[in-house]
């Protein structure tokens, strides 16, 4: 008998165990990351595309938009009020360019609209008051101007806008104040009333060019400042977002000024202290890095132009913007995929930039 009762739990030990490891056999792998699969469905030339954005000429699509969009497969397009003459025309436009481009990733149309005296469509669309004017009231004044903004570019077709100025002390009404702690609780509510429209936004112009001396426009400056005064007065905006909001949710655009306590060589904007040593490792931003235009004369004046795609992914930036010249927009792509075939960039960091932007992407309606 207990021979028997032996034998009947030995059985009963190994049918468990062969329960046991046939539930192990068919454990199911891990869902697909659509994002992974997303890039992957991806060419190198696509991919590239998504790191450019582009600014034409005229208020319907033309040959050259075509071609970016269709050869190119660039990934954004800015708006000027040369784009622009009415609600209707606007947001035709804006869906004949989405309509065009690469359906693998959306695209992101873009504006200017700080409010103020920057301000797209002025002839057809009320602006919002400019930052330094919504600076003399409460926070909540920047919540609900973010929301107007928002709801305005929904309104034609726009899904991105490069703003709120994050700069303090800009001398041109574009920045809340020159008060550090203002700034920051002024952006702070910018951004929660982006976000409750589920609207992209931008921060600039990082690390701060309120203490600019030159419009970067014609020309270069350096600020002075040591790192200590820069953590105090100029990056408490940036951090504050960065810190309590989801990073894949905005951008930062990084100013073309020079800092000589972070790179007395190089621009911000093809800085690797700046963008890799201190936006991503210092200050830990894991979203999309977009350079102010590269064919502002603080750029364009210094660096030979095949070279400003590269250094800027080398630096760690993640998209290239450039606004007017359709020849100058296929030098730089035409340069990075150049890099990547040669062995100066890998396909690798590609895929690092191209990842963050999807991401961003994916918040699109």
């Amino acid at each position: 008998m207990k021979k028997f009762f032996a034998l009947m739990i030995a059985a009963i030990i190994c049918a468990g165990c062969g329960e046991v490891k046939g539930v192990q056999a068919d454990v199911l792998p891990p869902p697909p990351d659509p994002i992974e699969e997303q890039l992957y469905s991806m060419t190198l030339e696509e991919k590239i595309g998504q790191m450019i954005f582009i600014g034409f000429y005229g208020t319907e699509l033309n040959d050259d938009v075509k071609y970016m969009l269709n050869n190119f497969h660039v990934g954004g397009v800015i708006l000027y009020d040369r784009n622009m003459i009415s609600v209707a025309q606007t947001k035709k436009l804006t869906d004949d360019l989405k309509a065009i481009a690469n359906p693998k990733a959306k695209l992101l149309i873009a504006l200017d609209e700080e409010g103020g005296l920057v301000a797209r469509g002025k002839s057809f669309l009320t602006p919002a008051p400019s930052q330094e004017e919504i600076g003399y009231g409460n926070p909540s004044d920047a919540t609900h101007w973010a929301k107007y903004n928002a709801t305005l570019l929904k309104s034609i077709g726009v899904n991105l806008n490069f703003a709120p100025v994050a700069d303090v002390g800009s001398r041109d009404t574009r920045s809340f104040s020159s008060d550090p702690i203002v700034v920051t609780n002024f952006v702070e509510a910018a951004a929660q009333g982006y976000e409750s429209e589920n609207f992209l936004y931008t921060l600039k112009h990082f690390p701060g060019i309120g203490k600019g001396t030159t419009d970067t426009h014609r020309e270069v400056s350096t600020v002075p400042d040591d790192r200590a005064t820069l953590y105090t007065e100029d990056f408490p905006p940036f951090m504050k977002i960065i810190r309590w909001h989801d990073n894949s949710r905005f951008m930062i655009m990084v100013g073309h000024l020079k800092y000589a306590a972070l790179d007395l060589v190089n621009s911000a904007s093809l800085s690797p202290a700046v963008m890799t040593g201190l936006l991503r490792n210092e200050l830990g931003f894991s979203g999309v890095v977009i350079t102010d235009d590269l064919e502002m004369g603080a750029i364009k004046n210094h660096v030979e132009l095949g070279k400003l795609g590269v250094k800027m992914i080398l630096a760690g930036g993640d998209i290239a913007l450039i606004c007017h010249n359709y020849e100058s927009q296929q030098i730089v792509y035409n340069s990075i995929l150049d890099a990547v075939n040669r062995g100066e960039i890998s396909e690798a960091r590609i895929n690092d930039s191209v990842r963050r932007i999807l991401k961003l992407k994916r918040h699109l309606q």
